[in-house]
């Protein structure tokens, strides 16, 4: 058998980039489902269907909205979706984590209270993105690089 830097995981017999994708999917659905979770999401009353007025937080910190947690939500099934291949897993942390280094960029460009805000973000929220952003496409280039497809 050739020797490879990409090797699987004898447990789950998947290619590390394809465990990548899958971690950050579930990450992605998680969040989406816990804001819109009482309680987990604080001022849940306060919770909007898009913008600024979205005075919920997520754990008491992240500001959301439901639009902002159905993206969560509709990305994280879109990652378990493709990660069910080394160039679809790839392909969603990169594409992935490109948007979320867009999102970085606007939640440093705009005006948390202007209607531009339509996902309700906050600093917090910008801060996280910066680093879900670079750690996907981190991943999404270095990860198994030699993988075999699969």
């Amino acid at each position: 058998m050739a020797h490879s830097r990409a090797r699987r995981n004898p447990a789950d017999g998947r290619a590390p980039v394809r465990r990548a994708a899958s971690g950050f999917a579930v990450l992605l659905l998680l969040l989406g489902v816990l804001g819109f979770v009482p309680g987990i999401t604080s001022s849940y009353a306060d919770l909007r269907f898009a913008g600024p007025g979205s005075g919920a937080r997520l754990l008491g910190l992240f500001q959301v909205s439901a639009l902002h947690n159905l993206v969560h939500l509709a990305l994280g099934a879109a990652g378990l979706t493709l990660a069910r291949t080394v160039a679809g897993a790839r392909a969603f942390l990169l594409g992935g984590g490109a948007c979320y280094l867009v999102l970085w960029l606007h939640g440093l460009a705009v005006d948390r209270r202007s209607e531009a805000n339509v996902l309700a973000v906050n600093r917090a929220d910008t801060w996280l993105h910066l680093l879900v952003g670079a750690a996907m496409l981190a991943l999404g280039l270095f990860a198994g690089r030699r993988d075999h497809r699969r």
